[in-house]
């Protein structure tokens, strides 16, 4: 089976609270020689998740821009979907899950409403 678009992921009920941590790598573009470019292609970030218990690395386009939020501080992911890479091996397959977004923001608190003067 084959889900070209990954599989759409329900925000709330998979991940809960994202807390961001910290940028754990860069992807760089390799030119048609083969020779890696100082031209980012995506970057993978760490975020804490309350639903999965644990850290889960989730990687936006260099489009995007850098995300240099302060620690602990609650995100929110722009259309994640997961997907998967299966490298062949002698007996079977080793698949590997990952998650991409369109991108991370901090996430708006919702602000009391501002009291009208009254006349």
């Amino acid at each position: 089976m084959r889900l070209a678009e990954g599989i759409v992921i329900e925000k709330e009920k998979t991940f809960g609270t994202l807390k961001f941590s910290a940028l754990r790598r860069e992807v760089k573009i390799i030119d048609e020689e083969g020779n890696v470019t100082e031209q980012v292609k995506e970057r993978t970030y760490d975020l804490k998740s309350k639903n999965q218990g644990r850290m889960i690395q989730v990687s936006i386009p260099a489009s995007a821009g850098e995300k240099n939020f302060e620690y602990n501080a609650e995100v929110e992911l722009i259309n994640p979907v997961a997907d998967t890479v299966a490298t062949a091996t002698y007996i079977s397959a080793d698949v590997d899950w990952y998650i991409k977004a369109e991108d991370i923001f901090l996430k708006q608190k919702n602000k009391p409403a501002e009291k009208q003067p009254t006349k």
